[in-house]
């Protein structure tokens, strides 16, 4: 079937983009949720406040994502990339995510004093990331690109 016989709603859904969203949203949820014990939250915290900061938390990790997505279709020359997967996409996938992450991690829990950790996150000697954190862009990613690519048609192009 050819493009321009695909309903809107339907190419919509077939976006990589939007797949990337969803399932990056689905994943990084449920990590937020259960790392939420690693970071300091006060007693007044209803469970509604820890719903809220986890949903806030994994709109940036959706936007993490994304903009990895989109590093690696420009070097890729395709927004396809994760069809043909080679090593070198999936590890810029990985990289972009962890480097936005130690940044913005670092920015979080000092200059700009959005949340702190707990006593029991490990934390990286250097960098001063939690390792929570860190294990996230490490293992999430290459779950969202396997996802994508078992979800979305094979386009014949």
């Amino acid at each position: 079937m050819s493009n321009s016989k695909i309903g809107y709603p339907q190419r919509l859904l077939n976006l990589p983009e939007l797949n990337i969203a969803i399932f990056s949203f689905l994943l990084n949820f449920l990590w937020e949720m259960q790392q939420m014990p690693f970071f300091q939250i006060s007693s007044e915290f209803s469970c509604l406040d820890t719903i809220r900061n986890c949903t806030l938390a994994t709109i940036g990790d959706v936007g993490i994502s994304l903009t990895a997505f989109w590093v690696v279709a420009v070097a890729s020359k395709s927004r396809q990339w994760f069809r043909q997967l080679h090593w070198w996409q999936l590890s810029s996938f990985v990289l972009v995510g962890i480097v936005i992450t130690v940044i913005f991690e670092a920015l979080a829990t000092g200059v700009l004093d959005i949340w702190k950790y707990g006593e029991i996150m490990p934390i990286l000697p250097f960098f001063g990331t939690g390792l929570l954190p860190l294990l996230q862009w490490l293992l999430i990613p290459p779950i969202i690109v396997w996802f994508v690519k078992r979800q979305l048609p094979h386009v014949t192009r």
